[in-house]
């Protein structure tokens, strides 16, 4: 991190640090906002249906799961864009014909389908929905341990907790997700990057299994961890207020 750091305030300024920001912003709002979308859709009715009787294990993982998919399958494109835009240089980009760099979330976009169409929108589309994985693990963990918790203190389950068990809760469930899954992230960047020589999900595992071990498979967990877990603490705990505040306002 301190090499990286070093590098790219001495070639790009500060400016460098915000690479992909735009289509970061916009990925980040559309993912969050579509899963907890799909998600809770799924869950009401199925808690309808099932008059109220709690979900078990397989049916949260499942909607999770389903959720996820979904969610991919709409934000992909931007993902696409983002990454590019995170690890482009200064010079234009030459084995696909790259007409320079992207200048923002729309020039990507353009010249993304305008050069490699819909295949290039979906670059790293596989190993994403391996990464589906990731947002199961981390929505039923959180809802294990908040559920949990609720029956420990004897509360009901429209009580508001205070910030703290929220925070905690959605902090331990993105750690164990991104421990578990954080190898696709790695996989689908390669893949993504404009000037990617490989050829396949497969060959990206295969060589960098070859060449750099297991450890390859966890490049850059550090830095991810610690920009993904206060996200996702502020997130979950602006969720759960916001949900209260809707319920007691009906």
């Amino acid at each position: 991190m301190r090499d990286a750091f070093k590098k790219i305030y001495k070639a790009k300024g500060v400016s460098g640090f915000y690479q992909g920001v735009s289509p970061n912003l916009v990925g980040a709002t559309a993912s969050w906002g579509l899963y907890f979308f799909f998600y809770n859709t799924i869950k009401t009715s199925a808690l309808s249906a099932q008059e109220g009787t709690p979900l078990s294990l397989t049916q949260n993982l499942s909607f999770a799961a389903l959720s996820g998919v979904a969610t991919l399958t709409l934000t992909n494109p931007i993902w696409v864009v983002k990454t590019r835009m995170v690890l482009q240089a200064n010079k234009p980009s030459t084995r696909r014909g790259l007409h320079g760099n992207y200048k923002g979330l729309s020039d990507g976009f353009y010249k993304l389908v305008k050069l490699e169409g819909l295949k290039g929108l979906y670059s790293g589309y596989l190993p994403g929905l391996f990464g589906v994985s990731h947002g199961a693990i981390q929505f039923v963990s959180y809802e294990f341990m908040k559920n949990h918790y609720y029956d420990h203190m004897g509360y009901e389950k429209s009580v508001k907790l205070n910030p703290l068990p929220y925070i905690a809760f959605s902090a331990l469930s993105k750690l164990l997700a991104v421990s578990v899954t954080y190898p696709y992230q790695v996989v689908r960047s390669r893949l993504q990057e404009a000037d990617s020589k490989f050829t396949g999900t497969w060959d990206v595992v295969r060589r960098t299994a070859a060449h750099e071990g297991f450890q390859g498979f966890y490049k850059g967990v550090v830095p991810n961890l610690i920009r993904v877990i206060p996200a996702c603490c502020i997130t979950f705990l602006i969720y759960e207020n916001v949900v209260h505040y809707l319920s007691s306002s009906v």
